[in-house]
């Protein structure tokens, strides 16, 4: 096909073809051959995405298709979702959509049934990678959000480059060192027409309120290139973070009591000689086992407190009715129902 011709004779290549080309190459993002699902709103950003790739594609050899989610949240949500199938057939590639059954109300909720649905199709239709849009600028309100929750450094760091999804499933965000401002000039230079989502002007929102008035602020008051530092910050907090927790996994797999693939005890005097970082780490990932919901602030530093307690301490129940008991050198968690 035409618009995907070589770089040498591609008329409409920019500085962003070959930032995004030599990142792709150095990050070893996404392989070549890849089958690979582009996330596509219909916003700057999804489309700026969706052209890089598409114009790189005879570089890398690359299966492309689009899909798009439909969240019903606004009445021409619809003709947004006409909008980006039609851009799919300009590009002479597969579109695959999926819509939300019940307005979904939350952010959270929202997003969760987002990646389900790209999930799902990506599975049914043999993709093994997803791309999404997010920019150096959603990295830097994301740290922003989750800042202000009380989050430690796994969630100051948590949209990162790559993430698996399953075994066979990847995502991938490629524009993670490109702002907002550079998608938006890129759409306008090559004449790509956007689709402006009204949800996007929303306040009762606390992400657009980040975007829209904290990031200005901050960027008036404090430092013009704050979305810049920020995403530094994620940067060097994401390398920290996977060496810490490849740290604690060893020390975890050092004082566990493993009993048909099911961790029962682990050895606190193992523990005792770790740093507390690790120590909460090895904590997090003991429960994350154990438990039915993902642990809490409060429910891991009070099994920490059980590496240094006097002997037959114990907590109070976990969700799903665990308690944690001390036994000598030993701490136990013992189900609701346990009778040992």
């Amino acid at each position: 096909m035409s618009h995907l011709a070589a770089e040498n004779s591609l008329p409409s290549w920019t500085v962003l073809h070959a930032h995004l080309h030599q990142s792709l190459k150095k990050r070893l993002l996404l392989k070549r051959g890849s089958r690979i699902l582009m996330a596509v709103s219909g916003g700057q950003d999804s489309l700026c995405l969706a052209k890089l790739l598409l114009d790189l594609q005879a570089k890398w050899g690359w299966e492309l298709a689009v899909a798009h989610c439909d969240h019903r949240w606004r009445s021409d949500s619809a003709a947004n979702a006409l909008f980006v199938q039609n851009l799919a057939h300009q590009w002479q590639i597969f579109y695959f959509e999926q819509t939300a059954e019940v307005v979904i109300s939350s952010e959270a909720a929202a997003r969760e049934w987002r990646y389900q649905s790209l999930m799902q199709i990506a599975q049914q239709q043999d993709y093994d990678t997803i791309v999404t849009g997010h920019t150096a600028s959603d990295r830097a309100e994301t740290l922003l959000y989750n800042l202000m929750r009380g989050s430690g450094a796994d969630g100051l760091q948590a949209l990162t480059w790559t993430r698996s999804l399953t075994a066979n499933l990847q995502l991938v965000r490629p524009l993670l060192s490109v702002t907002r401002a550079q998608t938006a000039q890129f759409c306008q230079d090559i004449g790509l027409a956007i689709w402006e989502d009204s949800t996007n002007q929303n306040l009762e929102f606390a992400r657009n309120r980040i975007r829209l008035e904290l990031i200005p602020y901050l960027q008036d008051h404090f430092n013009p290139q704050v979305e810049q530092a920020l995403n530094q910050t994620a940067e060097l907090l994401q390398a920290e973070v996977e060496y810490l927790e490849a740290e604690a996994s060893q020390v975890l797999e050092r004082a566990e009591w493993s009993i048909e693939g099911r961790s029962d005890r682990f050895n606190r005097k193992i523990l005792q000689t770790a740093p507390i970082a690790i120590q909460r780490r090895a904590v997090r990932q003991l429960l994350q086992q154990s438990l039915p919901e993902a642990p809490n602030f409060e429910q891991i530093e009070k099994l920490v407190g059980l590496i240094s307690a006097p002997n037959r301490s114990q907590t109070d129940p976990f969700p799903g009715g665990a308690i944690a008991q001390v036994e000598g050198d030993w701490i136990w968690l013992r189900s609701a129902n346990s009778t040992d």
